[in-house]
Parts: C-alpha cells; structure tokens; sequence
C-alpha cells in the first residue's frame, strides 16, 4: 500500500503533470479559433523539423520529467539541436505524441471539478460538467471522492508515459553518448595526470628534504646546514605551488591550469639534485626550443622522477643526464653507479610512471642495469602523428 502513495508524495510527480499541461494549454488556444482538432497535429511537422526545436524540448524535459538527471553528462534526456535528419524527425513524432497525451491532462481538469459539482449537487444545485446526467441528491457527496481516483491515475501514468516517450525520442544519439564518454575519458585522464604529477612533485621534495637533512647532520658544518635548509625550502616552496595548483582545478572545474614547467627549466632540478649533495654531469645537444610544449612538459616530469628515484635509493652519487634532440625525437638518459642493492630502484610507482608517460606521447622508456650503471633512458617523437591525440586529453587545458 505505501508503494502506491508513494508516487503521489513525489515532486516530480507534479511537475511531470505541469509538462502535460503546456501543450494542453497551446491546444486550447487553437480551438477558440477552430474546432478542428487535428490542425495542431499537422502544425507540429515542421515546428519539430527545426533543429533548435529537440534543444528547447529536452531542457524542458530535463527540467520537468527528469528533473534529478538535469545538467549531468549521462542524462537519458539530451539537451542539444537536432544534428540529423533522423533527430528531426523523431523530434515531430515527440510533439504528436505530447500533444495526444496532454488529451490526458485535459480531461485531469475536469475531474477536479466534477468533484466539486457533486459537493454543489448535496446541496440542491443541479450539477454540470462530467456529473450533469446525476440529478441533485444530498448523497452525491459521497460520489465526490471518485473523481479523484482517476485523476491521480492519470497524473503518474501520464507523467510516466511522457518521459518514458521522451526517453526514447529525445535520448541522446550515439554521436552525444560517443562524445559523453570522450569528455568522461579525458577527465579522468586529467586526474590521473594530474595525481603522477603531485606524486613526482611531493616525493621530490620529500627525498630532497630527507636527504639535505641526513647531509646536514653528518656534516656538522653550519655553512653546508645553512645551505641544506635553503634547498629544502625552495624545494617545499615549489611542491606547495603544485600542490595549491592541482587542488585549485579540482576544486574549480572551469579554472584553466597554470603554467606547467618544462625542459627549459630542467637546470631548477639540477641545481636542487646538486644542492642535496649529488655530483651532476648534464650534457644538453640539441634546441630544447624546438620540443613541443606537451613533450617539453612531460620531459621535465620524467628527469625529475628520475633524480628522485637516484636520491632515494642511491643517495648523493655521481649522477650523469644526457639530453639530445635530434632525428625528430627527445632522448633522456640519467644514469648513477651501482652502489650494492642501495643503486637500484624497484619496481614502484615512480619507475612505471616513468614508463606511462612515455607511452602516452607514443614513445619508449627503459630501466636497466649496465656497465655498473642504472640507467633510465626515454625516446619520445616530436611529431605529432603518434601522440597528438593522447596529448590533446594530457595538455592541461
């Protein structure tokens, strides 16, 4: 019993009643003109045949029938012009069918009022409307409530009807779901972009910290503190920014990301890398001015999880980075001696993170031990055949 009052309890319940009303109230208009009830349904062929008409039913649709669903990327409704021949046509076939079903919400208004007439009937009062054929009688109150039994019957299944039907003429076409589930994919791809670039900026300057600090009390020397703690500030400095700037876009959708830093700033690292005690060897060959800007920005990420994982799990080595752009594509290499077990990372996130940026730029990364060396070398293309559109979603728009 409480699941069939249940509907009646519900706002969308009425406001999907409210939907019924609007062409019922155009129809109405048009038969004080005429009485020829068929014109409306002719006149909705070519006001469905507009491509702004689908756009204008399905926000009122969304707002009325489907109101939980409005403004949400998956909605059974589409909010959008029609874009095909195809959607125009389903379009009309909407509006014939809504007018037939505010049919419905007609005749839900004279039930109200035949309810009203059989109390106005108890006392004498000849009733009219749907109740004119009963004669005046004090017990035609207790008829009154009936009227209102199909009322509401019409009211849900009407309201029911009328989003089931735009569900099906209305919903989005494979084209809006296609483009739905792009916009879902590139925004997890940005979050996922953006959590490596938090991991590889925190744990930076994590290691740099912990490894200052461990210099600093070894050395016993105020000056080399003094430096340490200046590095370790700077590098805390940088990670707050990045780490104010991810929560910035995640809180503000619509807020652009800031500038990203990229290879030509790759000596910031260096010097950090070198100020944490670490011996540095960069050779640059090559115009870093002529690497894409999504290239360049995922180039800067990756030497800087590289220094990292060197300063994590060998300490402040003889650390040797080798940038070359040549033949149309980026080569990076870092490489830092075996020191026992301590020389080599594991198979962590930083390794394959390394390894999952390169892939989306449609390049190569590797991690191996050689001639008493670690080394993690990158291959990444400069054209834009192999990786554009991977870095149109990582980019940062």
């Amino acid at each position: 019993m409480h699941r069939i009052f249940t509907p009646l309890t519900s706002a969308v319940t009425y406001s999907r009643w409210l939907h019924m009303f609007i062409p019922a109230a155009a129809a109405s208009v048009w038969f004080f003109i005429s009485d020829a009830f068929w014109a409306p349904l002719l006149f909705a062929v070519p006001i469905g045949l507009i491509p702004a008409m689908r756009l204008e039913e399905g926000i009122q649709a969304q707002l009325l029938l489907t109101p939980s669903e409005r403004g949400r990327p998956d909605a059974s409704i589409a909010a959008a012009s029609s874009s095909s021949w195809a959607e125009r046509w389903r379009t009309v076939l909407w509006l014939e069918l809504r007018l037939l079903i505010s049919a419905g919400a007609i005749l839900a208004l004279w039930l109200p009022v035949a309810s009203v007439e059989l109390v106005l009937s108890a006392a004498g009062r000849p009733p009219g409307g749907l109740a004119e054929a009963l004669d005046p009688h004090w017990w035609n109150v207790l008829l009154a409530p009936l009227p209102i039994v199909p009322l509401l019957v019409l009211v849900v299944l009407g309201g029911r009807l009328s989003t089931a039907a735009a569900r099906w003429l209305l919903g989005p076409s494979p084209t809006d779901r296609l483009t739905v589930l792009e916009g879902l994919t590139e925004e997890l791809l940005e979050r996922n972009r953006m959590a490596r670039e938090l991991h590889d900026s925190i744990g930076h300057a994590l290691t740099v910290a912990v490894v200052q600090a461990g210099a600093a009390r070894a050395a016993d020397d105020p000056a080399f503190t003094e430096r340490a703690l200046a590095a370790i500030e700077e590098t805390g400095r940088d990670a707050l920014e990045d780490l104010e700037r991810v929560l910035r876009v995640l809180r503000e959708s619509g807020t652009p990301v800031s500038r990203r830093p990229t290879l030509a700033e790759a000596e910031r690292l260096l010097d950090s890398a070198r100020s944490s005690g670490a011996k540095v060897d960069a050779r640059v060959s090559g115009d870093l001015g002529l690497v894409p800007a999504p290239v360049s920005r995922e180039g800067y990420r990756i030497l800087q999880e590289s220094l990292t994982n060197v300063l994590r799990h060998a300490g402040p080595v003889s650390v040797r980075v080798t940038i070359t752009v040549d033949g149309g594509r980026l080569e990076l290499e870092v490489a830092n001696p075996l020191s026992g077990a301590a020389g080599l990372p594991g198979s962590g996130s930083g390794l394959r993170g390394i390894r999952e940026r390169a892939a989306l730029l449609g390049g190569k990364a590797r991690a191996e031990s050689r001639e008493d060396e670690w080394r993690v070398s990158v291959s990444l293309p400069l054209d834009g055949i192999r990786w554009s559109d991977a870095v149109h979603r990582s980019s940062g728009r």
